[in-house]
């Protein structure tokens, strides 16, 4: 009979498991769901809670344009992620997407914070939670490499070893 951490040591793989074979789809499948909705909201108008936000801080455009162009652009990156090989669209998409979303923090920081730095509003929140999509998309991106690689081992039967340049 095995022991409590045999029992464990097999659970604890079998997460790891699941987690390595689902990860990165269930990542995707989040990103996806997350910018093809907000996206959409923008694109029908003040349904959108970042609607006031986005307009305070792209002031110099008309917010009844360019928060819809905004939302097709979120949506286009929510697309792109759900398929795989659009990862790199998705990717070059998401680059200058993201450190928009930051400008508010430094554009209108009246509305982002109660305390700078530390004391954030729920806007500011709003803004703080991409740092986690930027981390999942970096994660998502880095594996692109790996497909284009385990296709090129697959056609060439030749292993390609990572070159150190340090």
């Amino acid at each position: 009979m095995p022991t409590i951490t045999a029992l464990l040591e097999r659970f604890d793989r079998l997460v790891v498991w699941t987690m390595d074979a689902f990860g990165i789809k269930f990542a995707r499948l989040a990103l996806g769901i997350v910018f093809i909705w907000f996206g959409a909201l923008k694109m029908i108008g003040e349904l959108s809670p970042a609607y006031d936000l986005v307009a305070a801080t792209i002031y110099w455009l008309t917010p009844e344009i360019i928060i819809p162009l905004i939302g097709l652009w979120e949506v286009a990156i929510g697309v792109a992620f759900l398929f795989p090989p659009l990862t790199r669209v998705a990717l070059l998409l998401l680059i200058p997407q993201m450190p928009a979303t930051f400008l508010p923090l430094v554009l209108l920081p009246e509305v982002t914070f109660t305390v700078i730095p530390w004391g954030l509003t729920l806007e500011g929140q709003y803004i703080v939670k991409n740092l986690v999509i930027i981390a999942c998309a970096l994660i998502i991106g880095g594996t692109a490499l790996r497909k284009d690689r385990s296709d090129r081992e697959a056609r060439t039967g030749a292993i390609e070893v990572p070159v150190s340049t340090g």
